[in-house]
Parts: C-alpha cells; structure tokens; sequence
C-alpha cells in the first residue's frame, strides 16, 4: 500500500510523463525518421516489461490467444497509429497543437461509450462534445474560419486528430470483459509487442530506403527516453494511481496533459503559444470535464 502523499506525487508526475511523449517527439523529429523511432520505442519498452511479465504470459496464455485478434488490433491502434502515425504527423505541426488536439481523445470516448455501450448522452455531456470539438476546430483552423471553407488544413494536424480517434478506440476496446479479466500489466506487454511487429516492416522501409538506422548518441538517448517515461513509468504510475485513488481521481489528473504538454512544448523547443491555443485549451478542457463530469464520483484515496 503506497502511502496517500506519495500516490499524489506519482499521480502529479503521471501526465507529465504522458505529454512528454509529443515533445520528446517533435524534438526528435530531425534526429530519427517516425517509424524507425516508434519501433525501437516499444521494441525497448517490451524487453522493459517482459521480465515482470513473462510468468503471467506463461500461465494465461491460452487466455491471451483466445484473445489474438483483439490484441493485433490493439497493437495496430496503440502502436502503429497512435506510434508512427503521431511521429509522422510531428513532421508537420507543433507539439503545442498536437499536445492540445490529442486532448480531444476523451470526447471520443464519450461518444464511442454511447454507441457501442449505451451510456446516457445527458445534456451536461453533449454541451461537453461541442464545446471540446468547438475547441479543437480552434486549434485546427487556427482561429481563422475561412481555412475550414477553403479546406487550408496543416495535414500534421489532421494526423494527430486520426490518433485522438485511435486512441479513444483502443481505450473502449480495453473495457471488453474478455480483456478486462485478464492481468493488466501482462495484456499491456503483449499488446506492445503485438504493436512493436506490426512496426517492424514500416521501420524496416525506412531502412532500406532512407538509411534510418539511428546513428548518434542523441537519437537513442530520444528513443530510450520514449521508451522509458511516456510507455513504462506513465504506464505504471496510473495502475498505481487506479489501484491505490481509484479510477476518478486518477482521471482528474489526466487533465493535466495539456498543461503540462505545452508547458513543455515552450521551455523545451521554443513554441510559440498564440492566442488560439488558449482559447482552445479552455475549450477542450472545459467540453472534456463536461462530457467525462469526473466530480459526480466519489474521490478519496482507499
């Protein structure tokens, strides 16, 4: 049992650890070609968590292959989407808006709750949805209209729109009874190296044709430091938190990404923050508090 000042502090350094990823990303985006980088992110970030994992996969593996199908697509979502996919993208927009724009995976969630397990759509939730979608059009288009009607679109942007959807898919698909009841750690393990082999051939594309393999200290120092904080820490502090505060309070905390993402994103890399990313930011928090409403649940640490 962790004690309740400690849980916080992990929970405090939770999304941090998170939004580290898309400026460790676009920082990177000179140094190792995008999916050259999310492969030997999760190649790395499996062989971390095998060893504490490799009994359990043992034991349940039948468990698992009953599973397949549904842990190949979680690779190809978790992975290949929200992994090379968002790399790419960072080739083409800023970690400021990416940062924001992924904070609308939530308000997918929402709406994937409702059409695939029935959730209520209150008025308190839709109000949620458009005031978060109003956010993200904000941020896309830059607070000038006329780029929606003339489709002036920056394509990074719309890439990291596609991985919010992916993202918010692969978070409904773990809430499957058939993969809840299986051990968490473990499932994340073979969902990660499900994702690093559906990488290999995109990596070894870029190998082939770009010479890609990374070459400095600089670059691996980038690939270990994805590996490392944004997958396992990140990953490890929230079933703390989950475990010890409970899922409501664990996800009061997630609202913490986008601060600290660009908060990361200027003392890091230098961005610029306009006034249209703070509006925006207003808005997706503001519609995703709504929609997700975290303060109707009970919030005190067990």
């Amino acid at each position: 049992m962790q004690s309740k000042l400690g849980v916080y502090v992990l929970l405090a350094l939770m999304p941090l650890l998170f939004a580290s990823n898309l400026v460790i990303g676009r920082g990177s985006a000179e140094l190792v070609e995008p999916w050259t980088l999310a492969f030997w992110r999760w190649l790395l970030a499996t062989l971390v968590v095998l060893p504490f994992t490799a009994g359990a996969l043992v034991r349940y593996w039948r468990d698992f292959r009953a599973v397949g199908r549904e842990i190949f697509i979680l690779g190809l979502l978790g992975m290949v989407l929200c992994g090379g996919v968002v790399y790419v993208s960072l080739h083409a927009t800023t970690a400021t808006n990416a940062t924001l724009i992924y904070t609308a995976s939530g308000l997918f969630i929402v709406l994937l709750d409702t059409l695939y397990f029935g959730q209520p759509l209150t008025v308190l939730r839709l109000v949620g949805l458009v005031v978060g979608f109003l956010g993200v059009a904000t941020i896309v288009l830059q607070g000038e209209l006329q780029r929606l009607i003339s489709l002036d679109l920056n394509w990074g942007d719309v890439g990291i729109a596609i991985a919010a959807i992916s993202w918010a898919i692969y978070s409904v698909m773990l809430r499957a009874d058939r993969l809840r009841r299986l051990p968490v750690l473990p499932l994340f393990a073979i969902i990660a190296a499900s994702g690093t082999i559906s990488l290999f051939p995109f990596m070894l594309y870029e190998w082939g044709t770009l010479g890609a393999f990374p070459a400095v200290a600089r670059a691996w120092l980038s690939i270990v430091a994805l590996a490392i904080l944004p997958s396992v820490l990140a990953f490890w502090f929230y079933q703390i938190g989950v475990k010890e505060a409970g899922p409501s309070i664990t996800g009061v905390f997630l609202y913490l990404i986008p601060v600290y993402g660009v908060l990361l994103a200027l003392v890091a890399l230098g961005e610029t923050f306009h006034t249209y990313h703070a509006v925006g930011l207003v808005l997706v928090i503001a519609g995703v508090v709504l929609a997700t409403n975290p303060f109707a649940r009970k919030k005190s640490v067990k």
